[in-house]
């Protein structure tokens, strides 16, 4: 992977543009390789399906590329193959998502392709009835993985009638009551221009990446885009509250312990991703690693994990266990929550943490497709083009008292959403 230059990403070469039809452009030149990236969002995320028809958008998604009014789904993957080119897309709550990556030559064809299996996306009926059943088997699959459910009973538990609780491709039940006119009726009503933003790193300069971009999709049009839904306050727990899934047969139990955490946006959430790395990351997965995995011996594997993004957030404990150690593990978890509550960090630890999150960052930075993400996460929640050149002063900022103040925020031992899923 080669270095782009050791200059972070800032406001001197990113390139900022929005075309008449609302979407945004944004370009960081790379002539290091001969490579360039595309990447982004718009507005079509799962937050558009009804309980009725959960999945729809996740569905829609995962069938642009299964043929368009110009090539069926072959001759796409052969385009693609051709070039050494790929491009796929992907669903989220709030947006849904594309990656692509060619040879800077190939940026026509790459934002081409784009362009064609967005706007002009068949849904082939035969296509679409091999994808349900893959969709179908992914969750007969899903079903039996008691990582997978525990993560989704967690959700259930701490995000109760809220549209978080769901999951984002759906049930077996829903997914067989969707219809080719369903899928068509979701994209003509969520895909347009408004909201969309494209990211475009690597060999190409910024006027030429915008010109590529416009020819492409400069000409986009929808009448009647739906609004961007907003998104409901998470009602917090008054009491702890435990769920079991159970599935049959399993060797290993998964376990997820946790409580709402900041948004992206909020004052908090560099105190509480200091805090989270001490709790759940670093090293050997932080104090939970250590108190869970390897002096207790009872976890393959332990960690923590802060979740923030457009709404509200969680910060769980996942840990995967032996059927008969659930409770021990749960307790020892409880109790290394309630000690970083009490206690905080030292300021050895918080010190490793600030240098291990500095150091990290310019090796986040060395692909293209890492300053692809850097320059959309700018977007997305509004940052600021010289939020890398500050990082390290806003790292450094933070204090003991502010991740402790952060950590008393969230976390109440006597209010915890406590998944588990196995035997």
């Amino acid at each position: 992977m080669k270095k782009i230059n050791s200059s972070l990403p800032g406001p001197n070469d990113i390139h900022r543009e929005v075309l008449e039809n609302g979407v945004t452009i944004l370009t960081r030149s790379n002539f290091n390789s001969p490579s360039v990236v595309i990447s982004g969002y718009f507005d079509a995320g799962a937050l558009f399906d009804t309980d009725e028809k959960l999945g729809l958008a996740d569905y829609v998604t995962s069938g642009l590329m299964r043929g368009t009014k110009k090539h069926n789904f072959d001759e796409i993957y052969n385009i693609l193959e051709s070039a050494g080119a790929s491009l796929g897309f992907s669903t989220g709550v709030h947006k849904s998502g594309f990656n692509g990556r060619s040879l800077a030559e190939d940026l026509p064809l790459i934002l081409g392709l784009l362009a064609e299996t967005m706007i002009q996306p068949m849904f082939p009926k035969a296509e679409m009835e091999k994808l349900r059943a893959q969709i179908l088997t992914g969750m007969a699959i899903s079903a039996e993985d008691t990582s997978d459910m525990a993560s989704e009973t967690f959700d259930k538990i701490l995000y109760k009638d809220h549209p978080y609780s769901r999951p984002d491709e759906g049930t077996p039940e829903t997914i067989k009551k969707i219809t080719r006119d369903d899928l068509v009726k979701f994209h003509r009503e969520h895909y347009g221009p408004r909201g969309m933003v494209i990211a475009v790193v690597g060999a190409v300069k910024a006027e030429e990446a915008v010109r590529q971009v416009k020819r492409a999709l400069g000409g986009w049009q929808v009448k009647g885009q739906k609004e961007t839904l907003e998104i409901p306050e998470a009602k917090l727990l008054k009491r702890t509250v435990r769920k079991h899934h159970k599935i049959a047969g399993k060797s290993q139990s998964d376990i997820v312990v946790g409580t709402n955490g900041p948004r992206r946006r909020d004052a908090e959430f560099m105190a509480a991703s200091l805090g989270n790395n001490i709790l759940g990351q670093f090293g050997m997965m932080g104090r939970i690693g250590d108190s869970v995995r390897e002096k207790a011996g009872l976890a393959y594997y332990a960690y923590s994990s802060l979740n923030a993004g457009i709404g509200p957030g969680s910060w769980e404990v996942s840990a995967g266990i032996s059927p008969t150690n659930v409770d021990k593990a749960i307790n020892l978890i409880v109790d290394e929550l309630k000690r970083f509550v009490a206690k905080g960090v030292t300021a050895e630890e918080l010190s490793d943490s600030k240098a291990n999150f500095i150091g990290r960052l310019p090796l986040s930075l060395e692909s293209n497709g890492g300053v692809a993400g850097a320059l959309l996460n700018i977007e997305r929640h509004d940052l600021g083009f010289d939020y890398y050149l500050r990082y390290a002063d806003l790292v450094n900022e933070v204090t003991r008292e502010d991740v402790l103040r952060t950590a008393r925020k969230f976390f109440d031992s006597d209010k915890l959403a406590i998944a588990v899923a196995g035997p």
